[in-house]
């Protein structure tokens, strides 16, 4: 009799395993988080840091990095809305160019029908069958080659609007952890809490993001850390080379 590490799951322990347990991720707010709070993050850290090599005045910096934070998260959000909408454009071309290319060229596509499915394993009477089963609905058609050919997904406005807002609030979120130990602390534990905390945070980002894919959390988490790391290095050598003398 097998035992409970073998044995077949019921229907109803397949679905609970497949909803709850081991569900797909979205992958296109993950990155939309990633994308946000890293480049919010790693942005401002060099512009404090950059500042604060610069000036002597914890103050300063903290108005340096609240404007370039605040800035950096409404421009993020714009760049995730327009991108996102030119993504809808160029699925909304692209499908257009199928319609015509199907009623102009339906020979040649239908060939690419066929190639697809030959790629994926079917031969003979049954491969005949698929190929004239899409070809038959030309909005299957078109649909087929948009998601095999073109791999292209519709996006519509809502998309763009919830892409723009995760991007958006994800860029302030880390925009905020380096410039609040300004506000609280002297100029030189400024600079040093700004850096552990962005490096724990980087950390903690790339951790996240393995955790949900299929990377290393250890890997992952600190090649975020260290390019972060390297990028805010450069902000504060800049401020260090341009710094007025003393």
């Amino acid at each position: 009799m097998p035992d409970d590490t073998t044995r077949e799951l019921s229907a109803e322990e397949q679905r609970n395993h497949h909803d709850k347990r081991d569900p797909h991720v979205r992958s296109r707010w993950l990155s939309d988080v990633v994308l946000g709070a890293q480049d919010g993050l790693v942005n401002t850290l060099g512009v404090v840091l950059g500042v604060a090599a610069a000036s002597a005045d914890a103050r300063v910096v903290f108005a340096a990095g609240m404007a370039a934070g605040l800035a950096e998260s409404f421009s993020m959000a714009a760049v995730g809305y327009t991108s996102s909408v030119a993504r809808g454009d160029l699925f909304r071309s692209e499908r257009e160019r199928e319609y015509r290319h199907v009623e102009t060229t339906p020979l040649l596509e239908r060939e690419e029908v066929r190639a697809i499915y030959v790629r994926k394993g079917f031969d003979g009477e049954l491969l005949e069958r698929v190929v004239e089963t899409i070809c038959a609905n030309k909005d299957v058609w078109v649909a087929v080659m948009m998601a095999e050919e073109h791999e292209l997904v519709p996006v519509d406005t809502g998309t763009s609007v919830r892409s723009a807002g995760v991007v958006g609030v994800a860029a302030l979120a880390g925009s905020i952890v380096p410039v609040v130990p300004f506000a609280l602390l002297g100029l030189r534990a400024g600079v040093i809490a700004a850096l552990v905390l962005g490096a724990v945070l980087l950390f903690a980002l790339g951790a996240f993001k393995a955790s949900v894919t299929t990377g290393r959390r250890m890997r992952s988490g600190t090649e975020l850390a260290v390019i972060g790391m390297a990028s805010a290095v450069v902000g504060y050598a800049i401020g260090w080379a341009l710094a007025p003398p003393h």
